[in-house]
């Protein structure tokens, strides 16, 4: 029973990690270049742990532009935002 239950976690666990992106495919964003949203989600901000403002989703693409400040980074986020604002650094592709 033991070995059975074990071995579905493990079965469950490395699915996870395909369908989810870790430290080693996201990347933090480089100022100047339109980088690639890895996250499924990511929101964008009026400021660092700010007011949300819109949801870029994977695959869309944001402008970085810095500054970085607390773990987040500016830029312009485009397609449905078309805004400027904060998202959180280290989840692009």
């Amino acid at each position: 029973m033991r070995i059975a239950r074990a071995t579905a976690v493990a079965a469950l666990v490395a699915a996870t990690l395909v369908v989810t992106p870790t430290a080693a495919q996201a990347a933090n964003g480089r100022i100047g270049v339109r980088e690639t949203v890895c996250a499924e989600t990511l929101f964008v901000r009026t400021q660092p742990i700010g007011a949300w403002m819109g949801t870029l989703h994977r695959g869309q693409t944001f402008l970085v532009e810095g500054p970085r400040s607390a773990g987040y980074v500016y830029g312009f986020a485009y397609g449905h935002i078309n805004r400027r604002g904060w998202v959180q650094d280290g989840w692009f592709c």
